[in-house]
């Protein structure tokens, strides 16, 4: 029975995490409403669910406020980016819908293509503006590689996704249901969902050996280097709070299906050449 009670039994830390997830739902939803901040509060909100997956939460209010302010003006930037192309991609579809022949069948077949490949590349890019530090455009191009390398997890995530919405509008009653539970932590739950894969990925591009001095310092090897970067775009000396990480231009392939090689963390090479000229 003092097992019940104890706050290790899993149980407990299942429904704690629950009431986490409910908790960045609620902010999440808020930053939404004005529409335009969407993107910064997509950001946040996988910042935080990548964060609780690797058990490092922390914060939940603090942590998801801190990716927002921090990552706002990029996030915004995708976000105003991603709602203009989907717009002109609904608007060739619609146009093209009642147009019969061979060249307009061709032509729908590509732009559903292109809407797949952005659908593929939607799922990615904020968990990888709230993880590393970049340009929106290496960001884009990160997101696209990143998708198309790990196209079996990538398929899984479009699934995942593809599934709620059905269950979502199958009828008036699953409908009903489906509006509580995203307002009271669906898209928080989802986006965890999404992180059982996306942590797996960005593993890839992580350092194997990590400091445990800052659970939020998140660095990169040689090969994928890494700059992290603090709220207020300082760098402390100890690594930054909630801060991101550097990801530069894909410059070549990381393996023979396809990755991003990014740029070494400043000052990393000097101080590994001080360790070996100290030996």
């Amino acid at each position: 029975m003092s097992g019940l009670f104890n706050m290790e039994n899993p149980f407990w830390q299942a429904l704690g995490k629950l009431a986490d997830l409910m908790i960045l739902n609620i902010c999440f939803l808020i930053c939404c409403i004005p529409v335009f901040t969407i993107g910064a509060a997509l950001t946040g909100l996988n910042y935080v669910t990548l964060k609780m997956h690797d058990g490092e939460e922390g914060y939940i209010i603090k942590s998801f406020f801190k990716s927002f302010r921090q990552n706002f003006k990029q996030a915004t930037g995708m976000w105003l980016i991603t709602i203009l192309v989907a717009a002109i991609l609904v608007g060739d579809i619609l146009i093209l819908r009642d147009m019969t022949g061979m060249f307009y069948t061709v032509l729908r077949v590509i732009i559903i293509i292109i809407c797949i490949a952005c659908v593929m590349v939607f799922l990615y890019q904020y968990a990888i503006l709230a993880r590393f530090d970049n340009t929106v455009r290496n960001t884009f191009r990160n997101s696209f590689i990143m998708a198309i390398a790990d196209f079996p997890r990538t398929v899984a995530m479009i699934a995942i996704a593809a599934a709620a919405i059905v269950v979502t509008f199958f009828n008036n009653t699953t409908l009903t249901w489906a509006l509580l539970f995203w307002i009271l932590g669906g898209f928080a739950i989802m986006s965890y969902c999404n992180t059982t894969f996306l942590s797996k990925i960005f593993q890839k591009y992580m350092p194997k050996e990590e400091s445990n001095e800052n659970p939020d310092f998140w660095d990169v090897d040689e090969t994928m280097g890494a700059a992290p970067k603090d709220t207020d775009g300082e760098t402390d000396g100890t690594g930054t709070e909630d801060g991101n990480e550097s990801v530069e231009d894909v410059i070549e392939d990381k393996s023979p299906s396809s990755a991003a090689r990014i740029t070494e963390h400043a000052g990393s090479t000097d101080s590994e050449g001080n360790e070996e000229s100290q030996e």
